[in-house]
């Protein structure tokens, strides 16, 4: 039987994160995720789990690669700033393959900022942050139940994907209480990492992929020698400057990512018939819910389409669900970030307007509301009853 219960966000998280098989937390407290660190450091020692406070997020980040290349399900949280600090160890993360989950509980930024207040400006470090070109895996959940599953899943897409994962939420959706059914996860649906099936010795290929593109790249300690390394790599583990050694290995990471999307879809609300389609994630996307009910009762038939999954970028859906629209209205608390992608995939048929807020509180019901009918009485094209 499902247990009900009364959960702020960041708990969820930590909650999510036990039931998905974590245990290692390596972090440094930072506004406004630090509760998610205070409930690991309490609840992974009686799970048989190792929770450990670093003197910074570069080292947090980096306890986690360790642990997780010694087999455990490791993970850290952090914000803004300490995200910025994590980006080099992200970007080695994924060119390495190692497994982890990153939770970014996003604040008013740039510099400090303003740490208790909301924001989503993280979105385009959780894609670009990193240098050079790899690929990358970001949620983004709406609910505190929806933190949970997404703390879960991202876990499973970790391990089966052997890559970082980011899950970014506002700090709305990190302190805000909610009643949730927490639903234990069976074991036979939690992934584990691929491990090889050829026995250790001289012609091992740690980067050898599987049929997923994913490498069978084996726990420390397991009886394999192997080289682990940011430089490129050929499937030995071996630093290579062959150019089609060094691209097949990038259009593979990116491959291995490509069907995200699809196992993690997006809330299609209302678009069937929709001229007016909101875009929106996190806390944002629940006042655009509530704009579309609004929107329908006035007579303009709207919509919302909400990613779960932020990338790699849903082109596919978002091109479904802006169709036969008229109008898109991208709602943001930045200064517009998925709008580019946005814009990108609609094209220039169709206006893509902007409702982006950056002062530190929530775009509510009433702004969405009021620009969208203001757009469509001066559109020509979309229906006002």
């Amino acid at each position: 039987m499902a247990d009900r219960r009364l959960l702020q966000g960041n708990e969820a998280c930590a909650l999510g994160a036990l039931a998905a098989g974590c245990r290692f937390y390596g972090g440094y407290p930072i506004s406004p995720s630090s509760e998610i660190a205070e409930y690991m450091a309490r609840w992974l020692p009686g799970v048989g789990g190792v929770f450990i406070q670093m003197e910074d997020e570069m080292a947090s980040l980096g306890a986690v690669l360790g642990a997780a290349l010694g087999g455990k399900k490791a993970m850290t949280a952090t914000s803004g700033p300490g995200f910025s600090l994590m980006q080099e160890h992200l970007g080695y993360a994924s060119l390495a393959e190692i497994p982890c989950v990153v939770v970014d509980v996003m604040r008013v930024g740039p510099g400090t900022g303003v740490p208790t207040a909301p924001a989503q400006g993280d979105v385009m470090q959780a894609r670009w942050g990193s240098h050079g070109d790899r690929a990358v895996v970001a949620l983004a959940p709406a609910s505190v139940a929806e933190v949970y599953e997404l703390t879960i899943v991202s876990f499973n897409l970790a391990e089966r994907l052997r890559t970082p994962v980011v899950l970014l939420y506002d700090e709305v959706i990190g302190h805000m209480r909610e009643g949730v059914r927490l639903i234990e996860p069976s074991p036979s649906d939690l992934w584990q990492r691929p491990q090889p099936d050829q026995r250790p010795g001289p012609d091992f290929r740690p980067y050898q992929p599987n049929s997923e593109g994913v490498a069978v790249l084996p726990d420390f300690g397991a009886g394999y020698r192997f080289h682990v390394t940011g430089l490129m790599h050929d499937e030995r583990g071996y630093p290579t400057t062959d150019p089609v050694v060094v691209s097949r290995l990038l259009e593979r990471l990116e491959r291995k990512v490509a069907a995200v999307s699809d196992w993690v879809p997006p809330e299609r609300y209302q678009v069937e018939d929709a001229e007016v389609v909101y875009v929106a994630y996190g806390i944002t996307a629940r006042m655009a819910r509530q704009a579309v009910d609004h929107l329908r009762a006035m007579g303009v038939p709207a919509g919302l389409l909400r990613p779960r999954a932020l990338w790699p970028f849903p082109a596919a859906a978002v091109r479904a669900a802006t169709r036969q629209a008229q109008l898109v209205v991208v709602a943001e608390m930045n200064r517009g970030q998925w709008v580019y992608p946005v814009e990108h995939t609609v094209g220039h048929d169709v206006p893509v307007a902007r409702c982006l807020k950056t002062g530190g509180e929530m775009i509510t019901e009433n702004e969405l509301v009021e620009q969208a009918w203001s757009l469509c009485r001066a559109q020509q094209g979309v229906r006002v009853s």
